[in-house]
């Protein structure tokens, strides 16, 4: 979502944006249509709602506790968690990889408690 006064040569600048394809509105290629305000609170409101709800989410995984990974180039593999980045949803994991410990860093959905 964007907030600007759409005059001049603003949409122009607007729509060769990569990426932009163009305005909703009531007509393919035709002017924008404005969102009420209730609308844009209602959809910032549950942004704020899923930012406070990922905060209060439990880790479910310690250091030194053993994993095996589910996802990746290394499904199958067993490993130990060596660190926890919370802030990213990431482990740093020790695996054995032909015979020598290797580290890995994994999302917490690569991985599961053995």
């Amino acid at each position: 979502m964007i907030e600007a006064n759409l005059t001049g040569e603003v949409p122009h600048v607007i729509k060769s944006i990569p990426g932009v394809i163009g305005f909703l509105g009531e007509t393919k290629g035709g002017e924008p249509v404005p969102l009420r305000l209730s609308e844009v609170n209602r959809m910032l409101g549950k942004v704020d709602e899923l930012s406070v709800k990922a905060d209060n989410i439990v880790i479910p995984f310690s250091i030194g506790e053993t994993i095996k990974v589910i996802d990746g180039p290394f499904n199958g593999f067993n490993g130990t968690i060596e660190k926890v980045n919370e802030e990213k949803r990431k482990l740093e994991v020790m695996v054995k990889i032909f015979g020598r410990k290797t580290p890995l860093e994994l999302s917490f959905m690569q991985v599961e408690k053995v």
